[in-house]
């Protein structure tokens, strides 16, 4: 078998410097982890629309890809919506390969060779995550943070999922929020009249006529070079880890210009100059929803007119959830086991569904993936209302809003369209091929849970569009092998609610 020790064998350099005693179970870990990071990127390889790819041929023992170059890749039937580490090798002109890393360099694609960094990192990351993980976690955690911590493998689909380049291992475990630590964040003094502010900015956030703006030490380090008072604020690091919890107060949101998955998590200007009158707007759209959704306020937001130095205080989704409930992001929810049951499921799917298309039909859709989306349990674990954070990647329909009456006022003007392609995609492929798919964890069980859901939602266009066409996802191997092509790039699952899961007619 081909292994790429490079990035692998770092981490086990830096671990053993930093903490000798994870160094057993990180070793463990590897090979799932390896597994893990190459079922991602197979189904890309099965399902996205890369264009080394001539063909895919079904066989009675998985599938093989006829690349561009002549060779022929044989896999395993590829499940579009598989959460499990079903692929341990896949063979390539009779050499089989287990590591991803090594996998990717020998496949004819553009920019493999920094792909392949990149998956051989997220390996690596997602072993040691797996590694510092305790014997026996607290079954039910009372805090919203501690569910967040329960994600350990990062996004279900991503081969990036837990790639976090210019990080160490010493920066991960001080950072990353399933390694559980508490963070100072370093309070950078700037004069008022060099921000630009939005909102309530905290009174103790305040110095006279400066503004204190939340700094996270990776930033300070090795972005901002400067010190920042670290420590003068401590938080606990939610799932998008520049994202923390203050304790027994709201969420902060901090620039962090570092690529995690996919994305650089800077903060840009026109988002803090919208963010107010995005948040109202949506606010009083989620109004409509009959309580069903809620989303997280904007409270205030700052910029020094930097992405690179700005922070938004948002509310914190337990704001959301009475006495004796829970609420979680949708990503946690394999954690619960609730998702093991059909009937439960269903009607979390349900409730999914008649809040997103209800409010797509009004002119909004969310990005509604695991991450941005909440659910909000009873004691005994039903599925009540959900809650979403972080406006920023919405799209917004002017003329469905003008149909029912609402105006499109203030709103930046990257987040409008009305074109019906677009806004099921930004929907679709967050919450049906993200977080739904991601909580029920095969398309058999998708398939039962949409099932269940669609035969007691409205009938509208939206929803015939989900029901009999392909479904929407974003292609994220494809994005990361084409870096100079601007915006998100869709692939075209084959819809479980028409083909037999883990089938494609490519």
């Amino acid at each position: 078998m081909y292994r790429s020790p490079t990035a692998e064998a770092e981490v086990a350099e830096e671990l053993a410097a930093e903490r000798a005693g994870l160094v057993p179970r990180y070793a463990a870990a590897l090979p799932g982890a390896r597994a893990a990071v190459l079922s991602r990127l197979w189904r890309a390889l099965a399902h996205e629309p890369l264009p080394w790819v001539a063909g895919r041929e079904r066989t009675r023992d998985g599938l093989v890809l006829r690349l561009a170059d002549g060779r022929r890749l044989h896999g395993p039937a590829a499940d579009p919506y598989a959460t499990a580490a079903y692929v341990t090798a896949v063979d390539l002109d009779g050499v089989p390969y287990e590591d991803p890393a090594r996998l990717t360099e020998a496949l004819p694609a553009p920019h493999r060779a920094a792909f392949a960094a990149e998956l051989g990192h997220s390996a690596a990351s997602l072993a040691l995550s797996r590694a510092a993980q305790p014997a026996h976690p607290e079954e039910w955690p009372e805090e919203d943070w501690q569910w967040e911590q329960r994600v350990v493998d990062g996004h279900p689909f991503h081969p990036n999922c837990r790639s976090r380049p210019g990080f160490s291992v010493a920066e991960q475990l001080a950072y990353a929020p399933e390694h559980r630590p508490l963070v100072g964040l370093g309070l950078l003094p700037v004069p008022a009249g060099e921000c630009l502010v939005t909102g309530a900015w905290p009174d103790e956030l305040r110095d006279g006529r400066r503004l204190l703006l939340p700094v996270h030490p990776w930033q300070a380090e090795h972005v901002l070079k400067r010190p920042c008072d670290d420590g003068a604020l401590t938080a606990h690091p939610l799932m998008s880890l520049r994202t923390l919890a203050v304790p027994g107060g709201p969420h902060v949101k901090t620039a962090l210009t570092a690529r995690l998955t996919s994305s650089v998590r800077d903060i840009s200007v026109p988002s803090i100059a919208a963010s107010a009158d995005l948040s109202a707007f949506a606010e009083a759209l989620a109004a409509r929803t009959d309580g069903l959704l809620r989303i997280t306020r904007t409270l205030g937001a700052a910029t020094a007119h930097s992405p690179d130095l700005a922070a938004v205080w948002r509310e914190a989704p337990k704001r959301y959830a009475g006495p004796g409930e829970h609420v979680l992001p949708v990503a946690a929810l394999p954690a619960t086991g609730l998702s093991e049951r059909p009937a439960w499921l269903g009607d979390f799917t349900r409730l999914a569904l008649t809040a997103g298309l209800r409010l797509l039909e009004l002119g909004v859709a969310l990005e509604a993936h695991g991450q941005n989306l909440l659910v909000v349990l009873s004691a005994s674990g039903a599925p009540l209302r959900l809650v979403y954070r972080d406006l920023a990647d919405i799209r917004v329909s002017p003329a469905r809003l003008a149909r029912h009456g609402v105006r499109a006022a203030g709103l930046p003007g990257r987040i409008l369209t009305d074109d019906p392609v677009a806004l099921r995609r930004k929907l679709f492929g967050s919450l049906v091929a993200g977080a739904l798919a991601g909580t029920a964890g095969s398309g058999a069980a998708l398939r039962a849970a949409l099932e269940t859901a669609v035969r007691e939602l409205p009938r509208t266009a939206d929803l015939a569009a989900l029901c009999e066409e392909p479904l929407p996802a974003k292609a994220l191997t494809l994005m990361r092998l084409s870096p100079a092509t601007p915006g998100d790039q869709w692939a075209a699952l084959p819809n479980p609610l028409v083909l037999e899961p883990g089938r494609s007619d490519q």
